[in-house]
């Protein structure tokens, strides 16, 4: 199969530079893949488009404030990319895989300066982009981010040197009901949630069940391999509780918000659809031809061309469904990518 199959043209002024006003009022399309029928909506009428019993699958994990800037001893600029937590020695000693960049220059053994005093040294290299960094910092780590570190927004949303310090994407780019840091991107389906339509959809008697998956810098990454069968992806940490486990093993339909929770739904269930909970990790690539093991209906957003979540929507609804559904969103001007509007594939 191949990647040309899943391009597309998007006129660059849909790319969403900023999310929705209010959470909620994001637009909605609704694709019915037994019909093949696409409807028009706003997101806080979600409740109205799904049924009693069902179960929402929503990935509580947390934004980390992943972008640092750097010192060489030179008074050279680094801009460092956390990617995944390696080793923590202390609160205020921990080692990381990184990207450095630029990377010109740099070599193992080299330290790099941050503000008040804390510092980090270039321990190893790991790949052609890939580095590990072990931080010596002179507060708790997390409080060294949250003073420090930007949001991790994806390249396509542009930010002047002072927005990108702005305390409105801290609190955007994350979802209400985010717990667990440690992701490097958002579960950006789930941006659209408000207390207002969680409510509406406890009182239809549609519960919500968290499962948790560290989104790590691939879901950035575009795929390569002109072969999609060749393409592999990144390795993800995820976590099912037994709680959620069991109220998604009971639910007759799961809905899972976005295809980092869908990912994590087919990773983790067994071949009749049941889920163990526990700890685990996934680089489950979905492309037309995999059949959906646990996932009965997906919330997502609009995604690059080329992308692994486009392909994933294609897997789920068909192809040729998905591209007249993102014709239709053109034609609507609907906004697109991560701060954009979404669509509910049942």
């Amino acid at each position: 199969m191949n990647l040309a199959d899943f391009d597309y043209d998007l006129p660059e002024a849909l790319i969403a530079q900023k999310p929705a006003a209010v959470r909620d009022q994001a637009r909605l399309m609704i694709i019915d893949r037994t019909s093949g029928t696409i409807r028009h909506a706003v997101f806080h009428s979600l409740h109205q488009y799904l049924q009693a019993g069902d179960v929402l699958v929503v990935n509580n994990s947390r934004v980390i404030p992943a972008r640092l800037t750097g010192f060489k001893a030179t008074g050279g600029r680094v801009e460092v990319f956390l990617l995944a937590s390696k080793h923590i020695v202390t609160l205020q000693q921990q080692t990381w895989e990184t990207l450095l960049k630029p990377a010109k220059g740099l070599r193992p053994g080299m330290r790099l300066w941050f503000a008040d005093g804390c510092e980090a040294l270039i321990s190893s290299r790991l790949s052609d982009k890939k580095w590990s960094l072990e931080f010596t910092v002179n507060v708790p780590f997390a409080d060294f981010l949250e003073k420090l570190g930007v949001t991790p927004l994806p390249p396509y949303i542009k930010r002047s040197e002072e927005e990108k310090q702005s305390p409105a994407d801290r609190e955007r780019y994350q979802t209400i009901y985010a717990q667990i840091p440690g992701s490097v991107a958002a579960p950006t389906a789930g941006l659209h949630f408000s207390p207002a339509v969680l409510s509406a959809l406890g009182a239809k008697g549609i519960p919500v069940a968290q499962l948790t998956l560290h989104v790590g810098y691939g879901t950035f990454s575009p795929v390569q391999e002109q072969h999609l069968e060749n393409h592999q992806m990144e390795v993800e940490q995820y976590e099912i509780s037994s709680t959620a486990a069991k109220t998604i093993n009971q639910a007759p339909r799961t809905v899972a918000v976005g295809t980092t929770s869908a990912r994590t739904l087919e990773a983790a269930a067994d071949e009749l659809g049941r889920l163990t909970p526990g700890r685990g990790s996934t680089d489950l690539f979905i492309y037309p031809g995999y059949r959906f093991k646990r996932v009965d209906a997906l919330l997502t957003n609009f995604h690059l061309p080329k992308s692994t979540l486009y392909i994933l929507a294609c897997s789920f609804a068909g192809r040729d469904l998905i591209r007249e559904a993102y014709r239709q969103a053109i034609e609507e001007r609907y906004r697109f990518y991560s701060y954009g509007d979404c669509m509910l594939i049942v």
